[in-house]
């Protein structure tokens, strides 16, 4: 991807300036109700799925200003979406607005990709989450806009933990420790393949949060060069933690990773485990291998860490760039203006998905399933902005290492400053 793009890079600085000059000259301006043409809209289908009235409801406002012009929204796979992004980039005909994960937006921002935005023009931007501000930010401009996000928490069985005479949810890291002690000694000697705690050794956001909370970092930047520091004395204490509550509590494959984790919770063969709050629902959904008859046996914590701070999650979340090629720039961000402003980012909120600024998650409801995210969200980190984070994780340095420590193929130190090489090897890659 980062080659594509870089390829890319010298030809959009002079078509985007080209674009720029045609559009100044002596026609008069087109008033917003006469202008004609189409937006096309690129959304994952997260948004068709969770949302889509959401979506109607931001063409339907678009269209009261801009009547003659339709709004095209295209849903994309998260899987395959990149792939289409670059094959557009590489040819003339781009969508008008695109969705991107925060982790992946530096690479095509630095390769000038993504046309830049002006933050004023929307709702709350001086309180966007920093997990996805900064990820649309490079050399002081604004190359997109934050648009949700999610947090990992703790989800626990409140039917098992009553069991053990434990009524609510812990606190704090010893309380957490003492009521997985508890589960253990209850349900995991008569079942040795219960897991008091679910937590499979390719995990790495999960890890990575220990790293966080332990002060740790997965690679730094100094002198200009991003660094692995996933050796560094404080990011081996945060793994060691990590494989401590592993070694004592979970006792699955280590080998695995959490892909399938609504499905392996929903056999009922867990008390607690780690992870984003759809997925104590989905841990109830016969069509992801869950248990309908575990409804209502779910409830959800901001989840402790061994610092006595709530464990920082990483903030897995969307933003909307416009591509430097669209011809209809002034459009998109009409349109992306809209889809986050603050009525949307309610709808967003009853649709049980976090908002884009520290604002509005003040009004997630506390008593609910995403009152523990919301508390957490504001403690959360995103990976490394660096322009080769993406071959980072296609090189899989982080679930290896981790699987590596799992299994005892390596001890800590050795495995993090393996890990340390490959990442320098390929992060500072454009």
């Amino acid at each position: 991807m980062a080659e594509r793009i870089s390829r890319l890079a010298a030809g959009l600085a002079a078509m985007v300036a080209l674009g720029a000059v045609a559009g100044c000259g002596g026609n008069k301006p087109v008033a917003a109700a006469d202008r004609t043409g189409e937006l096309t809209v690129w959304l994952t289908v997260d948004a068709q799925e969770s949302w889509p009235a959401l979506v109607t409801e931001v063409n339907d406002r678009f269209r009261k200003t801009y009547p003659k012009i339709k709004v095209t929204v295209q849903y994309q796979q998260w899987t395959t979406k990149n792939q289409k992004i670059d094959a557009a980039l590489a040819g003339r005909k781009v969508p008008d607005v695109v969705e991107m994960g925060n982790s992946e937006t530096t690479n095509y921002i630095v390769n000038g990709a993504f046309a830049p935005v002006d933050p004023k023009k929307f709702d709350h931007s001086t309180e966007w989450l920093p997990a996805l501000r900064d990820a649309c930010r490079n050399d002081g401009k604004t190359y997109c806009v934050p648009y949700y996000v999610g947090a990992r928490v703790g989800i626990y069985r409140t039917d098992l933990l009553a069991q053990v005479g434990v009524d609510r949810a812990p606190r704090s890291y010893p309380e957490l420790r003492a009521d997985l002690d508890k589960l253990k000694a209850k349900f995991g000697a008569a079942d040795k393949n219960f897991s008091a705690f679910y937590m499979p050794g390719r995990y790495w956001n999960a890890a990575m949060a220990f790293v966080k909370d332990a002060g740790g970092e997965i690679a730094v930047r100094k002198d200009g060069r991003w660094h692995g520091a996933l050796s560094s004395a404080r990011s081996v204490a945060g793994l060691t933690a990590w494989k401590d509550l592993l070694d004592a509590y979970y006792t699955g494959d280590r080998s695995k990773d959490n892909g399938d984790e609504p499905g392996v919770v929903g056999q009922g063969k867990v008390g607690m485990f780690y992870g984003n709050t759809w997925e104590a629902k989905a841990a109830t959904d016969s069509r992801s291998g869950g248990d309908p008859a575990l409804r209502g046996k779910f409830a959800t914590f901001a989840f402790p860490g061994p610092s006595g701070r709530l464990l920082p999650p990483f903030l897995g979340g969307s933003t909307l760039a416009i591509p430097a090629k669209s011809g209809n720039q002034d459009l998109a961000q009409d349109w992306i203006r809209l889809f986050t402003d603050r009525t949307s980012q309610r709808r967003l909120i009853a649709a049980d998905t976090l908002p884009n600024n520290t604002a509005q998650l003040r009004e997630v409801a506390a008593g609910g399933i995403n009152g523990p995210a919301a508390r957490a969200a504001e403690t959360g980190w995103v990976t490394p902005l660096a322009p080769g984070w993406g071959a980072v994780e296609k090189s899989n340095v982080l679930p290896e290492m981790l699987q590596d420590i799992a299994t005892g193929k390596q001890s800590i130190p050795d495995a993090a400053r393996a890990a340390d090489r490959r990442i320098d090897a390929v992060i500072n890659e454009r």
